[in-house]
């Protein structure tokens, strides 16, 4: 099968979240799987900083290779994509997204043509690759270059859409009765991501229950009903966890490797990562590991409520991450309130987060949506108990058997399930038994890329 996997980010070239993740490992696993795959991406200002090994193919197009010989096309333009961000900068989003990514998308449906590789499958990422599907409809419908290509497109968060005003709409090139409420119209905006769910052939997110959650009033953002509309296209499959990437066995961040056979080596780690955030070098205290973007979506607004009831707790914190300016203020006041219990990283430090994740006892994750999550997976390979609110990726993932869970999104529940772990910890039997079958568990990406291949045979059967 011919599959083009398009996306605005992919690693290792360019990484803001998640999306990335999939982008750069899913084709590593299709390949494997004996696929033939090429990713179309922008050429970004921040692959020619990291001197990457680019060729030219000709004006305006480069390539890399990846993996076993998968070729990664950079569609360039330097008045769109030679930029420090991605997206936008201190100011906000950049104010030609639309031209920027309508170009993208318009480009890559011109390259496919010019380098003869005729997909099957064109698999788009969120709403930066979802006019894709909207000019096969438009522009490419009688051409048969075109004619047996079907598309998948993935949501990786309902919440980011593509808005943009409707006096915009002109230049998309497209036939003014694209834009109605049916179509691209969206209370009177332009809606980038509905273009997406509307003209592809099947639609996914990124786990299960998020598929199911997003076609609520609650975490469907304003697109429940359209999403209503393609239910019986629309499908959950949970990303994968590169577990070249995250793997305790030979973690080159972490200071002593080890697995399940050796469980006494993570607590070297421990060791190392109270020296780190200068808490007392204590064993018997659980320790408390939170790698996140500091947002409310990701629980920091129950949390910052409960923090005051934490810090009286038998534990230590260690909170790596950044993100919205009053949780910055209020963890750093309490950090001067309570430097023994809470340590406090603002900054994205890589090291500092697999050091985080083999030295836990406990990986705190409150989101209160997760479309998959990556940290929960991660903190079970490295033997960390995950502790969870009951939401998306994290529902199918974590359970009774592998972490904690709580259900009701208040602070009070939060607390009552943080003291419930600390108690667990201290029956070390118990305990040991918990983390060895916590490592059991397995999130690769053959398996997730075996259920794309059963989707993307459904979308060329319609």
């Amino acid at each position: 099968m011919k599959i083009a996997q398009v996306a605005s980010e992919v690693v290792p070239f360019a990484k803001t979240g998640g999306l990335a993740d999939v982008a750069g490992v899913l084709p590593l696993a299709l390949k494997e799987l004996g696929e033939d795959v090429i990713i179309v991406m922008p050429g970004y200002k921040v692959i020619k900083d990291a001197k990457f090994a680019v060729e030219r193919f000709k004006e305006g197009i480069s390539y890399s290779i990846i993996g076993k010989n998968i070729k990664v096309y950079f569609i360039e333009n330097d008045k769109y994509f030679n930029r420090d961000g991605l997206y936008g900068d201190k100011n906000g989003d950049y104010k030609d997204n639309l031209d920027r990514f309508s170009y993208f998308c318009k480009r890559t449906l011109e390259l496919l043509k010019e380098i003869n590789f005729s997909p099957d499958i064109i698999h788009c990422h969120d709403w930066q690759a979802a006019f894709i599907p909207v000019y096969l409809e438009a522009l490419y419908k009688d051409d048969p270059f075109y004619k047996n290509t079907r598309t998948v497109f993935t949501i990786h968060n309902i919440g980011y859409q593509g808005l943009f005003p409707a006096e915009e709409f002109p230049k998309l090139g497209l036939e003014r009765s694209f834009f109605n409420m049916e179509m691209l119209e969206f209370y009177g905006k332009i809606n980038t991501l509905k273009g997406g769910i509307v003209f592809s052939d099947i639609i996914n997110t990124v786990s299960p229950t998020y598929s199911r959650e997003i076609q609520t009033k609650e975490f469907g953002f304003g697109l429940e009903g359209v999403l209503g509309k393609r239910k019986t296209d629309l499908f959950g499959i949970l990303n994968g966890l590169d577990y070249s990437a995250w793997n305790p066995q030979n973690d080159k961040f972490i200071i002593k490797n080890y697995s399940a056979q050796n469980l006494e080596d993570k607590y070297k780690n421990k060791e190392e990562l109270q020296k780190v955030c200068n808490f007392c070098l204590k064993k018997d205290v659980a320790l408390f590991g939170i790698v996140s973007r500091l947002a409310a979506q990701k629980g920091f607004d129950i949390l910052a409520e409960a923090i005051p009831s934490i810090c009286k707790m038998n534990l230590q914190l260690v909170i790596l991450g950044t993100g919205e300016s009053k949780y910055h203020s209020l963890l750093e006041g309490i950090v001067k309130k309570h430097p023994k219990v809470v340590s406090l990283y603002l900054k994205f430090d890589n090291s500092l987060a697999h050091k985080i994740y083999a030295g836990s006892d406990i990986f705190l994750m409150p989101s209160r949506y997760e479309p998959c999550g990556l940290g929960q997976m991660i903190s079970l390979k490295y033997g960390t108990i995950p502790l969870v609110f009951k939401t998306g990726g994290l529902a199918d993932t974590i359970n009774v058997n592998n972490g904690f869970v709580f259900s009701n999104y208040k602070k009070e529940d939060l607390i009552k399930t943080m003291d419930n772990a600390i108690q667990r910890f201290k029956d070390k039997k118990k305990w040991l038994e918990l983390l060895k079958g916590a490592m059991r568990y397995n999130f690769s990406w053959q398996e997730s890329a075996k259920k794309y291949l059963q989707l993307y045979e459904q979308a060329r059967a319609k």
